[in-house]
């Protein structure tokens, strides 16, 4: 005789009714109460999928670590990459941060795509031309995502290390900040239908920005002007990024990737602050516990946000 189980939204177990049990000489024991939030953190392994969708996500890799944790919505949209030892350097790397919306489809496909996409263009140019071949590998990723058919959007932000160069690219609103002994620097510019020259390029097109809820949308709809996705929008929200390449300096201590979900209640230099005595010097303890701390700090202040935080020890590219 067949018989199924399910667990319910509710975590109780419950038996179809096809099944049949004897229960004439026994009491039917009370039913269960399971607490989901126990069985969905879970540590990673230092290279674990990066589309793997969990309420939390702990990692800790070669040189970085990684802390992500679901807001208010029914599923975990962020996603993240992380690759040491590209082409067996040690001293080459990619990392990324991908926050989506509308959905996971956009973000899980830039997590599984952009790298690739990127490595392969700067493989084709010359070194000189490290920006035009990150930028094309995001409007690679870009074309291939819409070639899909498939809905929602993703930020993202991107470092690829080489040759002691760190190359920092984002379209949306995911942020790079650097420490330079202590002291915080963005490396990425959000983009926001906000941001004057963002919404001059919407307005050229044909579209418009107005406040809504609270917030400058473009169409009183999407909240970022550059994402990997977005096909109703396709008109006025690029692909393009935007890279600042910078040397690897002894001073540099680390790399927080973050979405805006830290951003949006965690300053720049709160941020290096909480990180720093973590990563810095000979401090042995890990970058993991800052990773966490920043995300619980900015779910202190209130966020309802997915937020993920990557924070990369720059010391192992000098």
């Amino acid at each position: 005789m067949s018989c199924s189980v399910a667990v319910s939204n509710s975590t109780m177990f419950s038996l179809s009714s096809s099944c049949h049990f004897s229960l004439s000489k026994r009491k039917r024991p009370d039913k269960l109460d399971i607490p989901v939030a126990n069985l969905t953190i879970e540590l990673q392994p230092a290279a674990p999928s990066p589309t793997t969708a969990k309420d939390v996500v702990e990692v800790e890799g070669d040189g970085f670590s990684v802390y992500c944790k679901k807001g208010g919505r029914k599923h975990m949209e962020d996603r993240y990459s992380a690759s040491v030892d590209l082409h067996g350097e040690s001293k080459q790397a990619f990392f990324g941060i991908f926050d989506g919306h509308g959905g996971t489809k956009a973000s899980e496909f830039a997590a599984q795509n952009l790298e690739k996409n990127v490595l392969e263009e700067v493989i084709r140019r010359d070194e000189s031309d490290i920006e035009e071949a990150v930028k094309h590998g995001y409007l690679k990723t870009d074309s291939d995502f819409l070639k899909e058919d498939l809905n929602g959007g993703s930020c993202c932000v991107t470092a690829l290390i080489r040759n002691g160069n760190l190359v920092m690219s984002n379209a949306g609103d995911c942020r790079a900040v650097i420490s330079h002994g202590g002291a915080a620097e963005a490396l990425t510019s959000d983009h926001k239908p906000s941001r004057k020259d963002e919404k001059e390029r919407i307005e050229t097109q044909g579209g418009y920005v107005d406040m809504c809820r609270g917030v400058w949308r473009i169409q009183g709809s999407l909240a970022v002007s550059r994402s990997i996705g977005d096909r109703h929008m396709k008109q006025y929200v690029i692909a393009e990024p935007e890279t600042k390449v910078l040397r690897i300096e002894p001073h540099h201590d680390l790399l927080i990737l973050a979405s805006d979900g830290l951003w949006e209640k965690v300053s720049n230099q709160e941020a290096v602050d909480i990180a720093h005595p973590y990563c810095a010097g000979s401090n042995r303890q890990g970058s993991f516990p800052a990773c966490k701390k920043l995300v619980d700090l900015s779910v202190s202040r209130g966020s309802i946000d997915d937020i993920s935080v990557m924070i990369i020890k720059l010391q192992n590219y000098v």
